[in-house]
């Protein structure tokens, strides 16, 4: 019997990688996607390093190989760097009082900064008016830049050189190269490194990447490497068949409650309720970490109720990045509640011989739940919160035979 209403829920299991969908070669790059090659992806933004491979199918649709990894070594190490260096030429304590009476001063240079370091040359930066004022009042500006090698002050502007300009990107490329290398290590044959987002505008990255892998892959690059960003995620958007599979990024799953075993569960999961001896908070697992989900990809899931008079299922979500194996209770450390759902089910006829349906669907940018009561139909209240980030106490009230 269909159920006169269901209630859906998302829960965002990838995290902030909707960029992936930016990669579709049939809109960045302008080549024959007949060829099936697998493709580098570097998502290269100001904070992090996102690197993912995928194969070009027939017709142009993108299979994911492996999911997104990287490390937070994007444009915003750089650009700390340089605030370093500052720091280091107008020393500590003057560094700190400027930071504190000019914040907006300073966030404007930090975005010439930004600018500064697409290039790779000399650069000039000019120096604000109150930094110039607060310094001048310690000693001649000269003075500040006498005992520093790579850098002078030029009638108003701080000129760094190339080389030194360099140096704050080291530990950057150094963690790019590295993400790299192991992925290029596993079993991927790997004809292209295709450069995203808005740090890929630099020419000094661009040129370091050419030069550690130009002879392993073809090193590619938009002529606008942020806006290919946005215009993806609209092409997405209308059809979000152009990722035809993904790898997901965690483990998840539900929580739920069996039948009490003193051999295999924890005693402090133990609960009684007028239809024996139950154990709490059993992760089931929906979806494993690594696992190829289709992006139309439904599974389902039958579940009863714990209890013969139950009226209300609860179903909550959790997901995690640790091993599964000996992962058994869903307040291990490492799992993530991420969100919950409560289903009415107030027809009891049929006591805990009730069916009720959990439908899956993966693939997109979330991993859509759908809970139906088979027998009554009712219509479902929702609890939804996709933020919590402490363990909340539940008591599951749902289990699998």
């Amino acid at each position: 019997m269909r159920p006169r209403s269901v209630h859906r829920t998302t829960l965002d299991i990838w995290g902030n990688r909707r960029r992936i969908w930016s990669m579709h070669l049939k809109y960045t790059l302008n080549w024959d996607s007949r060829r099936r090659v697998a493709v580098t992806y570097s998502h290269l933004k100001c904070g992090t390093i996102d690197i993912t491979v995928h194969e070009v199918l027939e017709g142009g649709a993108l299979k994911e190989l492996h999911k997104a990894s990287g490390n937070d070594l994007g444009g915003q190490t750089v650009d700390k760097k340089f605030k370093e260096f500052l720091r280091e030429i107008f020393s500590d304590s003057l560094w700190d009082e400027y930071e504190k009476e000019h914040p907006g001063e300073l966030q404007k240079m930090m975005h010439d900064i930004s600018v500064l370091k697409e290039n790779d040359d000399d650069v000039e930066i000019s120096c604000p008016y109150n930094l110039v004022e607060m310094a001048k009042e310690k000693q001649k500006m000269e003075k500040f830049f006498e005992s520093l090698r790579g850098v002078s002050w030029n009638q108003g502007a701080i000129r760094i050189s190339k080389e030194k300009v360099r140096s704050f990107f080291a530990e950057s490329l150094n963690g790019i190269t590295k993400c790299l290398r192991e992925i290029l290590k596993k079993d991927f044959t790997i004809k292209y490194i295709l450069l995203l987002g808005g740090y890929a505008q630099s020419l000094i990255l661009r040129q370091h990447i050419t030069n550690q892998f130009g002879d392993q892959c073809k090193v590619l690059c938009p002529s606008h490497p942020q806006e290919a960003i946005m215009k993806g995620a609209v092409m997405f958007g209308r059809n979000p068949a152009l990722v035809a599979s993904r790898i997901s990024a965690f483990t998840c799953g539900v929580s739920l409650s069996d039948r009490f075993d003193e051999s295999k569960h924890r005693a402090d999961k133990r609960y009684t309720n007028k239809e024996g001896e139950w154990c709490d908070d059993i992760f089931c697992v929906l979806v494993k970490e690594n696992e190829e989900v289709g992006w139309d990809k439904t599974s389902e899931h039958s579940f009863t109720p714990v209890e013969r008079d139950q009226t209300a299922i609860i179903f909550a979500f959790y997901r995690t990045e640790r091993k599964i194996q000996g992962l058994m209770y869903v307040d291990e450390w490492g799992v993530e509640n991420i969100g919950s759902i409560i289903l009415e089910s107030p027809d009891t006829a049929r006591g805990m011989n009730r069916e009720i349906k959990l439908e899956i669907k993966f693939g997109a940018t979330e991993m859509t739940a759908t809970a139906i009561d088979v027998d009554s139909g009712s219509t479902v209240n929702t609890e939804l919160d996709f933020m919590a980030k402490s363990k909340r106490s539940i008591r599951n009230n749902v289990w699998q035979k």
